[in-house]
């Protein structure tokens, strides 16, 4: 098969992305499973775009970049399972008319990670520039055993984080997981540039494979109140 270019594999993870935009900031996701019955569908970010707002119940909105269709989700039409171990998140809604791809993107097999000098791409929507989704490009570092997570020499912005980061395979075009934070370097006080932390989401891809719609799925939502109760329990250590 020919290679496929950066260029090509931006356009194939394009459908799959989506703006993630709460009361406090803004962030990226992308489709990354359907439930059996396939009128639901989870959408991976970062746990630290939506926590917050999952605390406190608040709207969630959602853009699919391609076709510009939005959707607002209050607290009861949605469901959010967090892993605050690995920053990793999927809000869970169902698909009605939102215009998302039939199939998501081809993922690494799980509990496999990239060679370290592996090139990858990563898309989402920089703060600096919001209403673009902007390609960023580097080379994995280094694989995290304990985190599940790359670092990667390259730069993630804010706005960017819960994008999807990829890699071309012999195979064709391959998610590897979310953008999860930029790391500066501050060793010598004045900061300078870091590393990006690529976390995988694989771990929810058979989670949610489980489910056989909503209400079955609310049964194992993160509760909210586990949340409160980390809130509270870092105020009492102060």
């Amino acid at each position: 098969m020919s290679k496929i270019t950066w260029q090509n594999a931006v356009k194939i993870v394009e459908p799959h992305v989506l703006k993630i935009t709460t009361p406090r900031g803004s962030g990226t996701g992308f489709l990354c499973a359907y439930a059996r019955d396939r009128t639901v569908c989870g959408i991976a970010t970062a746990a630290h775009v939506v926590e917050q707002s999952h605390l406190w119940q608040e709207p969630i909105r959602i853009q699919h970049y391609v076709s510009g269709k939005t959707v607002l989700l209050p607290a009861s039409d949605r469901l959010i399972f967090l892993d605050r171990n690995f920053d990793t998140a999927v809000i869970l809604l169902a698909k009605g008319d939102t215009p998302l791809p039939g199939d998501t993107m081809a993922f690494i097999s799980q509990q496999k990670h990239l060679r370290i000098g592996t090139e990858i791409g990563w898309i989402g929507f920089p703060a600096l520039s919001p209403a673009n989704l902007c390609f960023f490009t580097g080379r994995t570092s280094c694989w995290l055993e304990k985190a599940r997570a790359y670092l990667v020499d390259g730069v993630a912005i804010n706005g960017v984080s819960g994008g999807p980061a990829f890699h071309i395979a012999t195979e064709g075009v391959r998610a590897i997981g979310a953008v999860s934070a930029y790391i500066p370097n501050r060793a010598v006080g004045t900061p300078l540039p870091g590393l990006s932390m690529i976390s995988h989401v694989d771990q929810f891809q058979d989670l949610i494979r489980t489910f056989k719609d909503l209400d079955e799925a609310r049964k194992k939502e993160t509760p909210p109140s586990e949340l409160k109760d980390e809130v509270e329990q870092k105020k009492n250590k102060k």
